[in-house]
């Protein structure tokens, strides 16, 4: 068996990581004054400084070698060209034919993807513009004022994210509501006051039978026909994102309605397709193309520029860095925006559903740990709730903190207030409080020796807490789009780099296989004795009291 940890790059890597836990980040600094030149790297509209990350120039250079002899360039190329390096699915990987602003051919088995992608986006345009401009009637012959998107995990995180983002730039033509729950609180709050007569659903499902999906879309229905009492007019009101015609054509929904998707698009990276639309309904199919504009802008970024400066990759190396060979089995998503406040919960998906595997490409369990868990929030509410954790707790936690330099709404002087905090964090992260100095400002402030003997353990701060920043120019349409395409493409570097296959989800099927035989059994009155005693005991308690 082979692995990644056989290489020459890792094994100088595990040697290096035992030397650099003796040093300081505080030290690093002291120690050269050019390491934010050395270890920072800009593209248009973003800036990622990585200089307050636990590495030195030889360490740097041990990951650029780690990328070299994984073969990083070859794997990027493959996936560009098409190639199904999904290989436990037998799939091409092409979310970027999605944003291909070039529309240079891409073929997969034959068929140029590029001109299937331009045909459903020429849709996408069409449909979201009638809609908009109120030209789309219901039954009734209203337009629509209210769309409820109805999807669950890559259908409904991507563009709730996006549409939460960018909230400031909508004109409020429509009012956008989201259901991914199957618990009923959720899609019952949505409906709430609105008009079935001027009430779009957009169902999003690849293939029509995702069971929380299916359940909302049902209900959504019957809530629907208790007004408009007949079943002609959910063509109406019903769109879908999906490849099985056979059942959205059964479910009501005319087939010109249906926006298709492709087998090489994975959920948690499909936010650039037809499961989008939502995005275009909201904001206009303008600003969904400046979403994919941006995107592109990385997509090049990441074919053309070398390693040393190529800032997915450098994400997806520090990760490595920090996870595999320090031991840190966390990161934190800190944005100092609120626009970006739904951006952990998206990249929690993103990395974890994708990376969160322990077997390498053969099959073989992997001696390393892979990724991190993928936790945080918006970064000044966090500063009120969990960093006290980050700045004093015995694990550490690396971080990625994201801001901009242009607010998208300015209040006096908020957004000064918000970066200061933002450029504090970090810098306190990184050098910390010493004993030295907890002493000369509880002197400073009339201690007396005894009271300072008392307090300064509680009051040191060790520091040495890694952590990256981002500023990108503006959360805009564009801006939005490359700090999620920089994401897709770290997650992209990270599973090649850990040598796991980052595009199946089989932990989430086999939830979904468990889950779709307990439904049945919770149908009938007979006993359940075919599980463990826990489960078979949880659902016969359930059972009796229901």
């Amino acid at each position: 068996m082979s692995s990644r940890a056989e290489l020459t790059s890792w094994k100088a890597l595990s040697k290096s990581a035992e030397a650099v836990k003796s040093v300081h980040l505080k030290t690093l600094f002291e120690q050269d004054g050019t390491r934010f030149e050395k270890f920072s790297s800009q593209m248009p509209g973003v800036l990622f400084d990585y200089s307050k990350q636990l590495i030195t120039s030889e360490v740097k250079s041990q990951l650029i070698q780690l990328a070299e002899e994984s073969k990083i360039d070859a794997w990027r190329d493959r996936m560009f060209r098409g190639d199904k390096i999904n290989f436990t699915e037998d799939r091409a990987v092409l979310h970027v034919a999605l944003r291909n602003r070039k529309s240079s051919p891409i073929l997969v088995d034959g068929v140029n993807v590029t001109e299937q992608v331009n045909q459903e986006l020429s849709k996408l345009k069409q449909f979201s513009e009638q809609v908009r401009s109120g030209a789309w009637l219901g039954y009734t012959g209203k337009a629509v004022k209210d769309v409820v998107a109805i999807g669950v995990g890559g259908s409904n995180l991507g563009p709730q994210m996006i549409t939460e983002a960018l909230k400031s730039y909508a004109d409020k033509t429509l009012n956008m509501h989201y259901v991914s729950n199957v618990d009923g609180v959720q899609l019952a709050h949505a409906l709430e006051g609105l008009d079935p007569e001027t009430t779009l659903f957009v169902i999003s499902s690849k293939t029509f039978t995702t069971s929380e999906t299916m359940t909302n879309a049902r209900s959504s229905v019957e809530w629907f026909l208790a007004s408009a009492k007949d079943r002609s007019a959910i063509a109406k009101h019903f769109v879908a994102v999906s490849t099985n015609l056979d059942k959205t054509r059964a479910f009501g929904i005319a087939d010109e309605n249906v926006f298709t998707m492709w087998d090489w698009v994975g959920g948690r990276f499909s936010l650039w397709s037809a499961i989008g639309l939502p995005i275009a309904l909201y904001l206009g199919f303008d600003a969904f193309s400046e979403v994919l504009e941006g995107a592109f802008e990385v997509d090049e970024h990441f074919k053309n520029t070398e390693y040393e400066n190529n800032i997915p990759l450098l994400m997806a190396l520090l990760s490595v860095w920090n996870t595999s060979f320090l031991g840190h089995k966390a990161q934190a998503i800190l944005p100092y925006d609120q626009a970006l406040h739904m951006l952990p919960a998206y990249l929690q998906q993103g990395e974890m559903e994708s990376n969160g595997k322990s077997v390498s490409f053969d099959g073989n369990t992997v001696p390393y740990t892979t990724v991190p868990l993928i936790w945080g929030m918006t970064g000044i509410n966090g500063q009120h709730a969990f960093y006290q954790y980050l700045h004093q707790g015995n694990t550490i936690v690396p971080a990625d903190f994201i801001a901009s330099i242009e607010p998208q709404v300015k209040v006096g002087n908020h957004h000064d207030i918000l970066m200061s905090n933002f450029f504090a964090q970090t810098e306190a992260m990184m050098a910390g409080v010493d004993a030295k100095a907890v002493t000369a400002d509880l002197t400073a402030k009339g201690k007396s020796e005894k009271e300072i003997e008392a307090l300064i353990a509680h009051k040191i701060h060790q520091g040495n807490r890694p952590t990256s920043s981002f500023i990108l120019d503006k959360v805009d349409a564009k801006g939005v789009g490359r700090l999620v395409a920089l994401y897709e493409h770290k997650i992209f570097c990270q599973g090649i780099l850990l040598e796991i296959c980052s595009f199946d989800q089989w932990g989430v099927e086999l939830g979904k296989g468990l889950a779709s035989n307990i439904e049945k059994e919770l149908s009938d009155d007979h006993s359940v004795n075919s599980h463990d005693s826990s489960t078979s005991g949880l659902i016969a308690y359930y059972k009796s009291r229901r």
